[in-house]
C-alpha cells in the first residue's frame, strides 16, 4: 500500500474515535422534532451520565471511516497530480490553482460515498438505537431487511455532499495554508499553520453542506412503520431494529418535510456541536496526515 493509503486510514481512524461524541449529538439533534425540546435540551446530559455511550456507534465508524480516508486521500492525490502534472507532492500544491485543488477533492468524494453511505446509515442507527445493539448487529438486521439496496438508503444526497464537502474542504485548507504562510514564520509555526487550516477548512466546509447532511441523516433514519412515524427514525421495537414498508420519501420530499416542520432552522439543527467537533477532528486528522507523509519521505 502506498504512504498516503496508511496516512488516511490512520488519520481518519483517529480523527472518527476523537470525534464520535460530538457526531452522536449532531445525529440526535438532526432527527428531533422542532418542537421536541427533550431531545436538544437533554442530549449532553444524557451523554455526559452514561461515558459507554459516547462511543455508541463507533465501531462501523472507526473501521469504515478509517479505509474511506484512505481511499479519499489516495484518490485526491492521484486526481490532483492528473489534473495538474507539476505536482510532485500532493501535500504541498504550491502553484496549483485552488480551482483545481477543489476539482480534485470533488472527484474523489464521489468514490468515497460508495463506502460512506452504508457507514454513515449503520452508524447513525446504532447511535439513536435505545437498545444495546452493536454495530455489527444492526448492519446484519439491515442487510436482511433490504440487501445491498438497503445498505444504500440516501446515497444520491450522500454523493452530493461528499462531492461538494470534499471539494470545499481541500480548497479551504490549501488557501488556508497560503494564508498563513504569509501572516507568520512557516518554518518557525509548522504545526500551528496545519492545525488552524486543517481546523479551518472542516468548519468551512460543514457550514456549506450542513443543509445536506440533515437531509442526508433524515433519509437513512426514516422509517414507515407506526412506531417510526411518530419518531422519524429507524429506532429499534423491543431491541428489533424496525425498517419498515411501503414508499420511502425522498430527499427532495424530506427536504419539503424539513422546511414544513421548522423552516430553514430545521436544516442548521445541531450546526453548532457540528463545528465545534469539526474544528478539533480536522485539525487533527490534517495534522496526522500530514505527519505520516513526511515520515514516508525520502531522506
Amino acid at each position: 500500500m502506498s504512504a498516503d493509503f496508511w496516512a488516511g486510514y490512520i488519520s481518519g481512524a483517529i480523527a472518527i474515535t476523537i470525534g464520535n461524541y460530538f457526531d452522536i449529538l449532531k445525529v440526535r439533534l438532526q432527527t428531533a422534532s422542532h418542537s421536541d425540546r427533550a431531545v436538544r435540551s437533554e442530549s449532553l446530559t444524557v451523554l455526559l451520565k452514561n461515558p459507554s455511550s459516547l462511543i455508541r456507534g463507533s465501531a462501523a465508524p472507526i473501521l469504515g471511516f478509517g479505509a474511506l480516508s484512505a481511499i479519499l486521500f489516495v484518490c485526491y492525490n492521484r486526481v490532483l497530480m492528473h489534473l495538474d502534472h507539476s505536482v510532485i507532492d500532493p501535500t504541498t500544491p504550491t502553484g496549483t490553482p485552488l480551482i483545481i485543488i477543489w476539482i480534485a477533492g470533488a472527484v474523489a468524494g464521489l468514490p468515497s460515498s460508495i463506502l460512506s453511505t452504508p457507514v454513515e446509515l449503520i452508524k447513525c442507527c446504532t447511535q439513536l438505537s435505545p437498545s444495546e445493539q452493536s454495530s455489527w448487529a444492526i448492519g446484519k438486521e439491515l442487510w436482511k431487511q433490504g440487501g445491498l439496496r438497503g445498505l444504500y438508503l440516501g446515497g444520491a444526497v450522500t454523493s452530493s455532499r461528499d462531492a461538494l464537502g470534499w471539494g470545499t474542504y481541500f480548497w479551504s485548507y490549501e488557501l488556508s495554508k497560503r494564508c498563513f504562510d504569509h501572516a507568520f514564520d512557516a518554518e518557525r509555526y509548522a504545526a500551528l499553520k496545519l492545525l488552524l487550516s486543517g481546523g479551518l477548512a472542516g468548519v468551512v466546509s460543514w457550514i456549506l453542506i450542513f443543509p445536506l447532511d440533515v437531509i442526508k441523516t433524515r433519509v437513512q433514519t426514516q422509517g414507515t412503520s407506526s412506531m417510526a412515524a411518530e419518531q422519524e427514525s429507524l429506532l429499534p421495537k423491543q431491541g428489533k431494529l424496525i425498517v419498515g414498508e411501503g414508499v420511502r420519501p425522498g430527499a427532495l420530499e424530506t427536504a419539503r418535510l424539513l422546511y414544513d416542520e421548522g423552516g430553514c432552522k430545521s436544516f442548521y439543527r445541531g450546526l453548532g456541536f457540528c463545528l465545534v467537533g469539526g474544528f478539533i477532528v480536522n485539525a487533527v486528522q490534517l495534522f496526522v496526515y500530514e505527519r505520516i507523509m513526511q515520515a514516508f519521505k525520502p531522506m
